[in-house]
């Protein structure tokens, strides 16, 4: 038998023990909670008579460990996250690689309720936490059953400028599309359908072949499924046909090529041949993979051809799209109409877009008005590979936007509101990346600015230009577009330029009305109106030519010899009466008084100052000219010998070059 005192030791120690046992596993269990990044759950705390006492023991709510976002790291911006309708906070967690608690403080942020990390997201909501943390997001539909059906392919047509891509779309639709554009050259991105005679159709988009409108190009191979490249045989590859290629290849898409004008006397198709494949492409008669036909679209001949090509590889892509469920839509174009608001020209990948929904675009919202097809025709939805023209956007997004279909209206302002957000951060950061070499532009010496405001008739012209007007930048002059807009110009753009001195740029739009005219020729503002780009380059290129304050640089105006060193006493002070005097030949130039003399002595420079006296025979002159004799003073130096030579500089005010080539490829060098 053991005493009560003993019992009581005993029992005490056992307490103790079971204490301490269950502390450290709650401890144990809390830090490996904490390196993951969760808070500890009250439903996961150790149930029983320690719990109150556990309770006490736990730090007060704001010492707790609260997981911050980590930076977004390079990986993070280039990996596409996929996403869809009910994914959880878990799941979400481990496709961005961040922690559960960091995802959830953003639920909180855009105004959601948080329940569990397994409690069901939408799948906007899963795109916007992933766009918080730096995330590419894609859709991707999970449903059963989704109907997946073959659809026509998207192409796109590419090339350099004036060989022939509108005119070669135009002999496919048999329409006269080319005749319309400015100058023959598309200004902007258009979207078609053709139905082949085959009875299969193709979706076209036919992009401006100017290298202002690189970024277009650019935005066309992102929703494309062939790239058409087009390449003239009479004048074989050029920088943008490099170009095209490049944006084909950055968008990993097949090609074709189109040698166009095979028709002409000095077309050579196996030249073009031999420099694509010079380029780098491997061309399918010469053991590649790329097709290549020869058409032309002035007689229509080689268009079967074409079509086959296109079929044949789409055919090898097996191009197929889920029709049912939530469109993914991109837009290729957005314009402002007067009666209609914002229009955003779009290509439906896959599912299907109806009239009616709401819709995010970019960081713009609205509820889908009504739906036209490239006809202009009402139509009350749109299916995979269908270009059509939306309405009812409350703003006018950018050209190449996804445009995401929500459940209501709630949802799509909070998911515009996110976005909005993020995209005010990113311009922020562009800011204060750009502070430092802002800051060096400011300290450039006599560097002048041209203000220029900039409208235009769609949204991804308007990019274009400013993006073109851009590298006009020089040394001497900075191009400062203090505004874009879309629409025609206007008694407020009038204003601003008046305020801030600018030039109003006007692209593809209607000529102001007189009254807008005449106050701009009052208040001397220069409004410039233009349908093709390269004509706008030039003039804006002669116009920062003529506002450069220029360089200044020393040359050499002329040379002498000296022949001899004559001295003649009495005439100076301050050398004991004595002045030395180099007799010299001008070998080279002229040879100026006023100038600046340099003395080289075996390619040494011995002496650079101004010039004392200049005497031809026994007459003051102000410069001698190249073969004759003269004396010569220098100020302040008299250590000179026979066989030096006397250099004449000179400071000359350098401007920089207004460059314009064929192409239409306009450039300022300095």
């Amino acid at each position: 038998m053991i005493s009560l005192l003993e019992f009581r030791i005993e029992f005490g120690s056992l307490l103790i023990l079971r204490y301490f046992h269950a502390s450290s596993g709650l401890l144990a269990r809390r830090k490996n909670e904490e390196e993951s990044g969760l808070k500890l759950r009250d439903k996961e705390k150790p149930k029983g008579k320690f719990s109150k006492r556990e309770k006490k023991s736990e730090p007060p709510v704001e010492a707790r460990y609260v997981p911050k976002l980590k930076k977004t790291s390079k990986s993070l911006q280039e990996k596409t996250v996929e996403i869809f309708d009910g994914m959880t906070i878990v799941e979400l967690a481990k496709r961005t690689g961040e922690h559960v608690a960091a995802l959830q403080d953003i639920l909180i942020n855009v105004g959601e309720s948080v329940g569990s990390e397994f409690d069901p997201l939408s799948i906007d909501i899963a795109e916007l936490i992933a766009m918080e943390v730096g995330a590419s997001v894609k859709r991707i539909h999970t449903s059963e059953g989704a109907q997946i059906l073959p659809r026509p392919p998207v192409v796109t047509v590419m090339g350099h400028v004036d060989h022939g891509k509108t005119s070669l779309l135009d002999a496919l639709r048999q329409t006269s599309v080319a005749a319309k554009e400015a100058g023959g050259i598309t200004q902007h991105l258009g979207a078609f359908v053709v139905s082949m005679p085959s009875g299969a159709s193709i979706t076209f988009l036919d992009t401006p072949g100017h290298a202002a409108f690189s970024a277009m190009r650019a935005r066309g191979a992102a929703v494309t499924d062939i790239v058409v490249l087009v390449v003239a045989a009479d004048d074989g590859v050029m920088p943008q046909t490099l170009e095209a290629v490049a944006h084909a290849k950055a968008a990993n898409v097949p090609i074709v090529v189109a040698v166009n004008k095979c028709d002409k006397p000095a077309a050579n198709a196996e030249r073009v041949k031999i420099q694509l494949a010079s380029e780098g492409l491997l061309l399918e008669e010469m053991g590649g993979d790329i097709q290549v036909v020869e058409v032309s679209a002035i007689k229509k001949t080689g268009l079967d051809n074409l079509e086959e090509a296109l079929l044949l590889q789409a055919e090898l892509m097996n191009l197929k799209s889920r029709v049912d469920g939530p469109a993914q839509a991109y837009v290729v174009e957005a314009r402002l109409d007067k009666g209609r608001g914002p229009l955003a020209t779009a290509i439906v990948k896959a599912g299907t877009l109806v009239c009616g929904q709401h819709v995010v675009v970019g960081s713009e919202w609205g509820r889908i008005r009504a739906i036209r097809d490239m006809m202009g025709t009402l139509t009350e939805r749109a299916t995979p590979a269908m270009p059509v023209e939306i309405e009812g956007l409350k703003g006018l997004p950018m050209a190449g936007d996804d445009i995401i279909v929500v459940q209501s209206e709630e949802r799509a302002r909070m998911l515009s509101a996110g976005r909005k957000k993020k995209f005010e951060k990113d311009r922020l950061l562009k800011i204060s990346d750009g502070a430092e070499a802002l800051k060096e532009l400011e300290e450039v010496p006599e560097r002048a600015e041209m203000p220029i405001i900039v409208k235009g008739d769609v949204q991804g012209t308007v990019q274009a230009v400013t993006d073109a007007l851009r590298t006009l930048n020089s040394p001497q002059v900075f191009v400062n577009v203090v505004h874009v807009g879309v629409g025609p110009v206007s008694q407020s753009d009038l204003d601003l330029a008046q305020a801030c001195r600018a030039c109003i740029v006007g692209f593809n739009v209607k000529s102001p009305p007189s009254s807008i005219s005449l106050a701009a020729t009052q208040a001397n503002i220069k409004i410039l109106m233009h349908r093709v780009i390269y004509h706008l380059l030039e003039d804006i290129g002669k116009m920062i030519v003529e506002k450069a304050p220029g360089t200044s640089e020393t040359q050499v105006a002329g040379e002498a010899e000296i022949l001899g060193i004559f001295e003649i006493k009495g005439r100076s002070k301050a050398k004991g009466g004595e002045v030395r005097i180099a007799g010299c030949r001008v070998t080279n130039g002229c040879v100026t008084k006023s100038a600046t003399m340099r003395l080289l002595r075996s390619g040494e420079v011995v002496f650079e100052g101004p010039c004392a006296s200049l005497k031809q025979e026994t007459q003051d002159v102000e410069k001698v000219g190249k073969g004759n004799e003269c004396g010569l003073v220098l100020c302040n130096c008299d250590n000179f010998q026979v066989g030096d030579i006397i250099q004449c500089l000179e400071q000359v005010i350098r401007k920089p070059k207004f460059i314009s080539s064929e192409s239409g490829a306009v450039r300022i060098e300095c």
